[in-house]
């Protein structure tokens, strides 16, 4: 059992400067060019014809904003896929493609087969993340448990709950519930997880007492479980630092499904139309390596976090995140101006700013000007580009002019 002598959970403050050290790489412009013409052609089949009811779910779902949450989104994900290869599965395909032997027709189905192979292997993936992140957390947690009859009993009754949760999940399925039912019921046992383990950690009076002594968990420990998925929590920190490419994804592949829907639909009174077929190409492969990178990053991200920090290193950071420091978000191509008005003679203006996460292959540019009353600009610090992501931390302040006392010889 590790000690948890002098540690406190982790911060938002811990995870801002511990993902610093891991800036993501910005996702291909092409999965936004992509996404938006799948969604185009899809927009395209609805003009011939009144979708299902079915279909409207689906085009609303693909309206709405992804999910404000990274496990969320990989669930999305995951529900996404699984739902494309019971598309891509040639007893599903449109009867005009499976009856289809001229050439075009078998070079159609080669291309649909490796998108098959493409969301297969990216399911795997994906499903093999979810695992090892669930068994890391756990393991990490019970090295703070006591190593004996205690922690053993944890382990069963965590074995015993997830069996009890994969039966409800197997009766759904042996009752017919659809791949959305079947998530939704997986989403809803992964937030009763959550729901306990802060339960778990806002416990008080004599249950506190027992979870505390009798099983042994540490205090430090409670309030870890407690905040850690808090609004403000530490975990907002990584939904603001990294759900945003996570996000374009979910947005992709609903795109993708959607189109694959209505095309097929589609295909059962009309013919494949040859730049469709090579857009979805496009797209499928695009989106797989993309989410494939974004998993093995986030994957690294996740294994190498702690989940305690040091009462004296929570206080420095919390410490340095109080400063006059504001950020702000500088698209490409835009700029940011702060105006300062000077009052007194002789003041010192200064200035300090910083990246969040800095990248090689984007930088930002810095100037400092003056206007005087009669509008004439004056340079005081001429531009200069920096090394730079599209957040910074700025703060300028005017310093008034420094008056010496005056001495009595001066009188």
């Amino acid at each position: 059992m590790q000690s948890t002598e002098g540690l406190v959970p982790i911060t938002r403050a811990f995870l801002a400067a511990y993902y610093d050290k891991y800036p993501f790489t910005p996702l291909s412009d092409d999965v936004v060019r992509l996404s938006d013409q799948i969604h185009a052609m899809a927009t395209d089949l609805l003009k011939d014809s009144t979708p299902t009811p079915g279909q409207s779910v689906l085009v609303q779902e693909a309206e709405r904003q992804p999910p404000h949450k990274i496990d969320e989104n990989m669930w999305k994900n995951r529900e996404q896929i699984e739902e494309i290869l019971l598309l891509l599965d040639v007893s599903r395909w449109p009867t005009s493609l499976r009856q289809e032997s001229v050439v075009e027709g078998v070079e159609v189905a080669a291309v649909l087969m490796r998108l098959q192979e493409k969301f297969k292997a990216t399911l795997k993936t994906l499903e093999k993340f979810q695992a090892t992140n669930s068994e890391f957390v756990f393991n990490t947690v019970m090295t703070y448990m006591p190593q004996d009859f205690r922690g053993t009993i944890i382990r069963q009754q965590r074995e015993r709950s997830e069996r009890n949760k994969q039966a409800e999940v197997d009766a759904l399925i042996n009752s017919g519930g659809s791949i959305h039912d079947r998530y939704d019921l997986l989403w809803r046992q992964q937030m009763e997880r959550r729901r306990q383990l802060a339960q778990l950690g806002s416990a008080t009076g004599v249950y506190k007492t027992l979870v505390k002594y009798l099983v042994g968990v540490p205090q430090v420990l409670l309030d870890f479980v407690r905040q850690l998925n808090d609004d403000q929590g530490p975990m907002e920190e990584q939904r603001q630092r990294y759900g945003p490419p996570l996000y374009s994804l979910t947005r992709m592949v609903h795109n993708i499904r959607l189109f694959l829907t209505l095309l097929w639909g589609y295909l059962e009174a009309r013919k494949l139309q040859k730049h469709q077929i090579t857009i979805l190409d496009e797209a499928t492969d695009i989106y797989t390596s993309e989410i494939d990178r974004f998993i093995k990053f986030i994957g690294e991200v996740f294994s190498n976090s702690p989940f305690f920090i040091t009462a004296e290193d929570a206080g420095i950071l919390e410490a340095r995140n109080k400063d006059d420091c504001k950020e702000i978000s500088v698209a490409a191509g835009q700029t940011h101006e702060v105006s300062l008005a000077v009052g007194s003679v002789n003041s010192y203006i200064a200035w300090d700013f910083s990246v969040v996460q800095g990248k090689m292959n984007l930088d930002i540019g810095f100037s400092v000007e003056c206007i005087d009353s009669s509008g004439k600009n004056t340079l005081i610090l001429p531009y200069r580009r920096y090394e730079a992501d599209q957040v910074l931390r700025y703060k300028v302040d005017c310093i008034p002019p420094v008056v010496e006392p005056i001495s009595p010889d001066d009188q």
